[in-house]
């Protein structure tokens, strides 16, 4: 058994790993030779590089257990600059001195076991030179496992702590070892990193890692050499590579690349001397980002004397920028921005006293001050803002960006929290809220990270919400709200829920813009505490006592939380009851938003909505633009990883017929982050009280008295709530609320009187006169760092790798503008002097806007820089110098400008890629290299702008897809300049169009140079040079151009304005010449009988074509009579000439394209039935359909034809007979139609024969020896009854030029539009005409537009082809079809039908390609009467453009109809009431604050068909009724006179008329559009603004259809009879006609409630007869019950309602609708 025992030890120490972790002896000194090399570029090393190499001696010494020394001697820094390996390292000697400098220190660091611990450092020492050590003793970090050889674990090293795989080779015969390390640094536990500038970038920890676009690895490679007395590192190599990909594409990537290597030279007995200074601890192996300043990604700048620097850049700031170098202007803004963050209080407050009083420095100074973000920086702002020395607007600019900016810690926190209470920001408003606002994103930015937020911080916060709430001051309530929802800390949401009645009662009296603001608050809480914010959201929108748009509002944070299918199915569910179709209709079309999303961070969320929406019926789908809707515009590119989502939320308010809400937001995405954008909003409230006529007084007529009395009656109805004009709007940038606004009748008010002195607005027009008439003169200067962002990893070197983007902007703009009328504006001026007066303007106007980003990879330290920098920047540059003088008593306008006298850049692009390599010591020679390497730029040729055409093949979608036409210009070879062949590094091109006679020449030029043709992805394509630029510049003429004359002449001299421009070089002064003189001399200078006579020419030879080719002139519009030829012969010509493939006929037979699907498509079905077949032709198309035809085969589609074989009829062209016509037939008709069009358009009738014009106007060039030349325009209009007709003429002014225009635009009847456009000589070269028409498509009433073109200019094609290749992509993603068909080669038409008021079908033809859709849904209802044929009368065809608005606006007012016993309410429910006999119902009433009219309705008891009408408005008590048969008005109890109309002669009018057999009311200033009545039928329409304040039998107009029945107290009735009786008005029993009222009823029947008995009693009034009557008719109603024990002390005594109780059961009562009275008690 021993002998066993003892076997197994020794096996297990045979076995046993020997120690492989490195050891350095006591007494002896390691000597190891050390290179690290760094390098940027792309994977091609044909293009430039930068990169670094530092080279040095490393000694290591131990001197204790765990404690060694390292010191680094003679390092050497090299820098690579160029092309691998052309260009080699050269030696940066003054920048090595200085890193040896530093280095020439031991250090100390602690190693045990081959982990290394602390490291000490000098005191004084640079952390850069600390952290190159740690690059060093990052060598050394090793983790053995002596069990296994293969193994993975969390390891820490200068990247942090990431997951590391270990690999171990023992070579125990030779007693060495090789251990291989690798880490993946994208999976990481504690990684260092900084990020700077990206707070309100949101990543996504649940991403995929494929979705990052920064990917990194490690490897090591370790020889170790090992005896008895340990193991002995003889060589260590590193290999890092990070893989940059800006654009998420797989190719295109930048690569930096690290490389070290440390090997063992040999090893010396005397350790290394212990260290004359004292060390300090520096914490671990881990990389320390510096506290000191951080290098910005721009040009190394060397800090000696802050202050000094500051003032020399400053100037040549602001030199620079007076000489028009805008570019250095703002590279010197960025150097000061750098040195503000290092200077002092002092310094800042001693450049400032330089420069305070030089208005060109201050803009340059403070924007520079926000953009440091420093805390000095910061503290100056406050003391400035603190003793007056900023004006409004300045500190209106610098305080949003100066928080912005700022760096948020516990000292800025401190300064910031001080703005909140300074006395010069709560004074003025803007200031005020900017501050809170931003303090609240401040605070968000510091407690980002953080678990827990100090209270201090939120405490300010909360105390205004605290103030605010007892004081009853909602602005503020809502400022401390956005406030809170900026901070977006969990630690407010009980402050918040004190605002919600949901949790808080005392809320319930807040104004519900309030509650909205509150749960808006919870949207950035839900970032940190998303279950909580969850949990009472899903409360809020489930609180139906709630207004809808607070509902609407949590639905929206809702789902901003990503919830789980189980929240979003319980979400759905409840929908299926909701009362509200406002807040259903929301939920559901945000939910139907959210399943279509294709972006990936919203997968699970789309997957859970698109699974909710299934368990919604289809009647969510269909709802009308009155209720509530979310769109959603959005894509996503997989292959690029990013995406972008816009969404509008449109809130729509129960009083509104028009969204009251809008909100929009834009979000991007981009790898696994997230991003708002920019985020819009407009909140309305009581609009409609501003279209209405004020000054009404409603309280002090009759009607507001009786319906005050009328409430008492009616049990429990309240008026609703004052709502007073409001207008709010905020704006969010990045997430962040920075601005709101509430503009009510009060804000309007105080702005006119801060303006003015007085609320009227005529002495606002006439200070805006003066302040005119003083004229303009400034320099305005705006310079803004746009923003800073860096991402900062470090590499095994100990260096630090940034990706580092740096933005300034400048907008400036000069003006000098002096302005005089005359005559002066005096004293008592009125607005309608404006009309009589004379103005001179001279304007100098100068803007100018200037755009530079950086952007840099590599390693940016403030020592040295080496990597790749990009610039890129936009210029904009232009003058507008004229003279303008503006006659309006004459009106006549002339403005007066110089011509071009020299180049001007208009505007520019440009943008650069240079390898760059600078060192602080020699900042003065940085190394720059460009991409690729030197070669010759070819010169540029100039290019006529009308010869170009595309540049590129065509896409995805087939050649053969475009017309001929359009296609022809893709196979004509391309006229840019690629240069060099084989690699087509080289892009150059220019294109220029002259404007001779103005003498100025406008070019584009382009110029590329770049890497794509190595990698065609974006990121190669942005390393090169790319410039674009606008260029305007002067023309060479023989005459020299003194200036360019506009001159616009209206109204009856237009004639003689023209003709004295043409005579004004003779001396002859003619007297006043009689019309038919001027008439004959004006179409003398516009030269019409030429025009007249090459129409004439080109008609005559039209029709000779025709004959001798036997066909007939169809004109422009005809439809191709054969399939295979076009039905003009200049489209047949025009085919033929451009080589139609006959192959290209024959297409697949249809594509039904899936990117839209709908719920529905029962109007589609419908509509598809009853078409007729639109051609009887048996043989097939060229797309493979057959017609309709007698064979049985074809029954179906003959029956049925598909949409785009339907013919268009025009209304003059439709019969009675049938809708089934012959396709010949049709196309003959259509036809013969068309050549009265295109006759009428070839030979236009001159307006000017018997109409003088309207306008004239007149652009020339006037030279100093030479007569003038341009372009003269008149216009000519012609309004007849039924034909309105418009005509322009535009020619040149002088010389034998023929190039005329000729527009000429036609309504014809009222049901044809049509119009054309020619130029060229005579008007005969070019013509393009287009046509609108209304008509038929098979049963439906439809719209048809035409578009024609004989012959266009190439830019025109070019275009053309340009939109064509886009659409049918486009109408892929919108869900239509498409089909390959041909057609007129020249002709595009666009049909509409009207398949029902809400949907349309939609046929767009083109050349060669047909576009359809059916039961497309509208957003708008149109009035349209189907199934029967549009009327052909002249007199009846004018209403369908006539009448077109006024049908949309009748649409959107309430209709009430009561006919017999059928009620249609307001909002469209209809019911069977059977009134009870005698009794006044409350028809519909006012039940807003105003009580402005109201209509009460009885049935007569001589029929059950007659009823009675009583209308209360203002003073007047109108009663309509039968009497003997005929119809009666009685005006305040007087009988009214048989001559109607009649009319009031109170504040707002109102009319009786009778209309066919009865009586109409009109009384519009009350909101009643029209009531009518003929004894049988009363119809009521009340004005769009009263929605949502109506109430009674006809409902309130809100579009709640679910809760129609509202009782007065709103109590929802279970059925229209109970309703209906609720709304009887109780008359005196002794007195009234009516015996019946509302009573508590016990129930009857024995009812058993919670297994105990219970009495029941009605929580409503039943109809019952008066004490003294008896029921002679009864009706079931339903009726909810209150319930309690049999016991209870309870009654009816006393009681006049018990809806504050609880509906326990529902049970069937007789209510009493008819009485006999016999023993009814009243007093004598």
């Amino acid at each position: 058994m021993k002998g066993l025992i003892l076997a197994l030890v020794f096996a297990l120490v045979e076995g046993q790993k020997q120690d492989l972790e490195p050891v350095f002896h006591m007494g002896k000194t390691y000597l190891y030779s050390y290179e690290s090399i760094i390098m940027h570029g792309l994977p091609d090393r044909s293009l430039a590089m930068a990169g670094l190499r530092l080279a040095s001696k490393v000694e290591i010494s131990r001197v204790s257990h765990s404690e060694h020394l390292v010191q680094i001697r003679s390092p050497k820094l090299e820098e690579h600059n160029g092309f691998w390996p052309i260009d080699s390292f050269t030696a940066s000697s003054r920048l090595s001195e200085t890193i040896a400098a530093c280095l020439s220190q031991p250090f100390k660091f602690e190693y045990t076991e081959g982990r290394v611990g602390s490291i000490f450092a000098p005191e004084d020492c640079p952390v850069l030179c600390t952290n190159l050590v740690r690059g060093v003793l990052n060598m050394l970090q090793i983790t053995i496992k002596k069990t296994q050889n293969v193994y993975e674990l969390q390891e820490a090293g200068i990247e942090g702590i990431c997951q590391t795989r270990y690999v171990i080779q023992d070579d125990s015969k030779n007693k060495r070892a090789t251990v291989s390390k690798s880490k993946d640094l994208t999976d990481c536990q504690d990684k260092a990193v900084k990020d700077l500038g990206m707070a309100y970038v949101r990543p996504c920890p649940t991403c995929a890692l494929k979705g990052r676009n920064i990917k990194g690895t490690v490897t090591f490679t370790y020889k170790i050499k090992y005896d008895d007395s340990g193991a002995s590192l003889t060589s260590a190599m590193s290999d890092q590579v990070y893989q940059i990909s800006p654009f998420n594409e797989p190719n295109g990537v930048a690569v930096v690349e690290a490389r070290q290597e440390l090997s063992l030279v040999g090893v010396k007995r005397p350790p290394i001397s212990a260290p004359t200074t004292q060390l300090h601890k520096q914490g671990s192996l881990r990389y320390h980002f510096s506290g000191e300043l951080l290098q910005m990604p721009i040009p190394l700048l060397r800090i000696k004397n802050p202050d000094l620097q500051l003032t020399e850049t400053l100037r040549q700031l602001v030199q620079n920028n007076e000489k028009g170098a805008t570019k250095e202007a703002v590279s010197k803004f960025l150097q000061m921005v750098q040195l503000f963050r290092v200077a002092t209080l002092d310094q800042i407050e001693s450049l400032w006293l330089q420069f305070v009083n030089e208005l060109p420095y201050r803009p340059w100074f403070l924007s520079a001050i926000c953009a440091a973000g420093a805390t000095d920086t910061f503290r100056f702002l406050k003391q400035k803002i603190h003793d007056k020395k900023l004006n409004i607007w300045e500190a209106a600019v610098t305080l949003p960006l100066a928080f912005h900016f700022v760096t948020p810690n516990k000292q800025t926190l401190e300064i910031a929290s001080s703005f909140l209470t300074c006395p010069q920001i709560q004074k003025v408003l803007m200031h005020r809220i900017i501050v809170y606002l931003a303090y609240g994103s401040m605070v968000n930015k510091y407690c980002a990270k953080a678990l827990l937020c100090p209270n201090e911080l939120l405490q300010p916060l909360h105390d205004l919400a605290t103030e605010a709430t007892s004081k009853g001051d909602a602005k503020d309530m809502s400022l401390a709200l956005k406030a809170m929802g900026n901070a977006g800390e969990p630690a407010s949401i009980k402050r918040i829920l004190k605002f919600l009645p949901t949790f808080s009662s005392a809320a319930a009296s807040l104004p519900n813009r309030i509650h909205a603001d509150a749960v808006l608050a919870l949207r950035k809480i839900a970032r940190k505490d998303p279950a909580k914010v969850r949990e009472l959201t899903l409360q809020v929108f489930m609180d139906s006592t709630l207004a809808p748009n607070v509902r609407m509002v949590a639905c929206v944070v809702l789902f901003e939380t990503k919830p789980a299918l189980p929240t979003v199915t319980a979400l759905a569910s409840s929908l299926l009851t909701e009362p509200s179709l406002q807040v259903a209709s929301f939920a559901y079309s945000h939910m139907k938003t959210l399943a279509a999303g294709r972006i990936p961070q919203l997968n699970k969320l789309s997957a859970a909505c698109n699974i909710a929406i299934k368990l919604l019926g289809p009647r969510l789908d269909r709802l009308s633009y009155r209720y509530s809707k979310v769109i959603q515009i959005s894509d996503y590119s997989s292959q690029y990883q990013a995406g972008a989502i816009w969404r509008v939320y449109l809130m729509n308010s129960p009083s509104t017929m028009f969204p009251s809400d809008i909100i929009t937001k834009v979000r991007g995405y981009y790898a696994n982050t997230a991003m708002d954008i920019i985020e819009v909003a407009f909140r309305s409230q009581g609009l409609t009280k501003l279209l209405r006529k004020q000054n009404i007084p409603f309280a002090e007529y009759d009607t507001y008295k009786t319906l005050k009395e009328l409430g008492k009656s009616l049990l429990g109805w309240k008026e609703l709530p004052p709502e007073d004009p409001l207008v709010s709007a905020y704006l969010k940038v990045l997430g962040q609320e920075i601005a709101f606004v509430d503009i009510d009748k009060d804000a309007i008010q105080q702005m006119m009187m801060s303006l003015t002195g007085s609320s009227d607005w005529q002495p606002v027009v006439k200070k805006v006169v003066e302040e005119v008439q003083r004229g303009i003169s400034g320099r305005w200067t705006l310079p803004v760092l746009v923003g800073e962002m860096r991402h900062i990893v470090p590499t095994i070197a100990g260096l630090p790798l940034e990706l580092g983007l740096c933005g300034a902007a400048v907008a400036q703009a000069a003006a000098d503008v002096d302005v005089k009328v005359s005559p002066p504006v005096s004293d008592d001026f009125k607005p309608s002097q404006l009309w009589e007066t004379k103005m001179d303007i001279h304007a100098d106007i100068r803007p100018k806007a200037y755009f530079h980003t950086i952007a840099m990879m590599g390693i940016n330290t403030q020592y040295f820089q080496s990597g790749f920098e990009y610039h890129a920047e936009f210029s904009a540059n232009t003058t507008m110098k004229f003279d303008a003088r503006i006659n309006m008593k004459e009106k006549n306008l002339k403005i007066e400008t110089l011509p071009c006298h020299q180049e001007v850049e208009l505007a520019a692009v440009r943008s650069e890629v240079y390898a760059i390599s600078r060192n602080m010591e020699e900042v003065d020679s940085e190394k720059k290299s460009q991409i690729f390497p030197k070669g010759e730029i070819p010169s540029i040729s100039d290019q006529p702008l009308q010869s170009t055409e595309g540049s590129s093949k065509p896409g995805s979608w087939k050649q053969s897809s475009m017309p001929n036409v359009i296609s022809k210009g893709y196979q004509q070879g391309s006229e840019e300049a690629h240069h060099n062949s084989a690699g087509r590094r080289f892009y150059t091109r220019r294109f220029c169009k002259k404007f001779e006679s103005l003498g100025c020449s406008t070019c584009l030029s382009l110029k590329s140079q770049n890497s794509a043709f190595l990698r065609n992805t974006h990121l190669h394509k942005l390393f090169g040079e790319f410039e674009a630029k606008i260029i305007l510049k002067p023309v060479h003429t023989d005459a020299d151009i003194d200036k360019i004359q506009l001159e616009v002449q209206a109204g009856s001299k237009a004639a003689s304005k023209i003709i004295e421009i043409s005579s004004s070089g003779s001396k002859e002064k003619g007297e006043a010449a009689p019309y038919e003189d001027i008439q004959a001399k004006l179409k003398k200078i516009l030269g019409i009988e030429e025009v007249l006579m090459a129409a004439n020419k080109t008609r005559r030879r039209t029709k000779r074509i025709n004959r001798e080719y036997k066909t007939e002139d169809t004109g422009l519009w005809a439809e191709p009579s054969t399939p295979h030829l076009s039905s003009s012969s200049s489209s047949s010509a025009a085919s033929s000439a451009e080589g139609r493939e006959p192959g290209d006929r024959h297409r697949k037979d249809e594509t039904r394209q899936s990117g839209r699907k709908r719920g529905s498509r029962s109007s589609s079905g419908s509509s598809a039935s009853s078409r007729a077949c639109s051609s009887s032709s048996s043989q097939e198309d060229h797309s493979g359909d057959r017609h309709c035809s007698g064979d049985s085969d074809y029954s179906n589609q003959q029956a049925n034809p598909p949409v785009y074989q339907l013919l268009f009829k025009p209304v003059d062209e439709q019969d009675t007979g049938g809708e089934i016509l012959n396709m010949s037939i049709s196309s003959s008709s259509s036809s013969a139609s068309d050549e009265d069009f295109s006759r009428a358009m070839s030979q236009p009738e001159f307006l000017g024969d018997s109409k003088p014009p309207i306008l004239a106007a007149v652009l020339r060039a006037i030279y100093r020896n030479k007569e003038p030349t341009g372009l003269q325009l008149v216009l000519y209009t012609d309004t007849q009854p039924k034909r309105w007709r418009i005509q322009v003429f535009g020619s040149s002014i002088t010389g034998p030029s023929r190039w005329k225009l000729c527009a000429d635009a036609s309504v014809i009847n009222y049901r044809k539009v049509s119009g054309s456009l020619k130029w060229g000589k005579d008007c005969q070269d070019y013509q393009i005409a287009t046509q609108i028409a209304t008509g038929q498509l098979a049963a439906y009433p439809a719209m048809q537009m035409k578009l024609g073109w004989l012959k266009v200019p190439s830019i025109i094609r070019t275009t053309a082809r340009w939109f064509y290749s886009f659409l049918p992509g486009a109408a892929y993603l919108l869900g239509f079809s498409q089909r390959q068909q041909l057609g007129p080669s020249h002709q595009a038409t666009l049909v509409m039908a009207l398949t029902s008021p809400r949907t349309c079908d939609v046929v767009f033809k083109l050349p060669e390609l047909t576009i359809y859709d059916t039961a497309i849904s509208l957003p708008l209802p149109v009035p349209s009467h189907l199934g029967t044929p549009i009327s052909t009368s002249p007199s009846s065809g004018w209403k369908v453009f006539s009448q077109a608005t006024f049908s949309l606006m009748e649409s959107l007012k309430g209709h009430c109809t009561v006919f017999q016993n059928k009620v249609t309410t307001f909002n469209g429910v209809e019911f069977n009431y059977s009134m009870p006999v005698n009794c006044y119902h409350v028809l519909v009433q006012d039940c807003s604050p105003e009580l402005k009219f109201l209509v009460m309705v009885k049935r007569l008891e001589e029929s059950a068909d007659l009823t009675a009408v009583n209308v209360r408005i203002a003073s007047h008590e109108v009663e309509m009724y039968v009497s003997n048969g005929l119809i009666q008005l009685k005006i305040n109890g007087v009988q009214a006179p048989k001559d109607l109309p009649y009319s009031s002669n109170s504040a707002a009018s109102m009319l009786i008329n009778s209309k066919k057999k009865g009586l109409t009311l009109k009384a519009p200033d009350y909101g009643i559009d029209k009531l009518y009545y003929d004894g049988r039928r009363l119809e009521v329409q009340v004005a769009f603004w009263m929605a949502g304040k109506t109430c009674g039998i006809c409902g309130k107009y809100d579009a709640e259809i679910e809760r129609e029945y509202q009782t007065p107290s709103g109590y929802l009735a279970k059925d229209a009879v109970s309703f209906g009786h609720s709304w009887i008005i109780s008359e005196d029993p002794c007195t009234g006609a009516c015996k019946l009222q509302g009573q508590l009823v016990k129930s009857e029947k024995p009812i058993s409630f919670e297994k105990t008995a219970a009495k029941c009693f009605s929580v409503e009034p039943v109809l019952r007869c008066v004490k003294g009557c008896s029921a002679t008719q009864t009706v079931p109603v339903s009726v909810g019950f209150h319930c309690v024990p049999a016991d209870s002390a309870l009654s009816l005594d006393g009681q006049p309602r018990l809806d504050q109780k609880s509906e326990d059961v529902v049970s069937s009562v007789s209510a009493h609708t008819a009485c006999s009275c016999r023993q009814q008690a009243c007093p004598a």
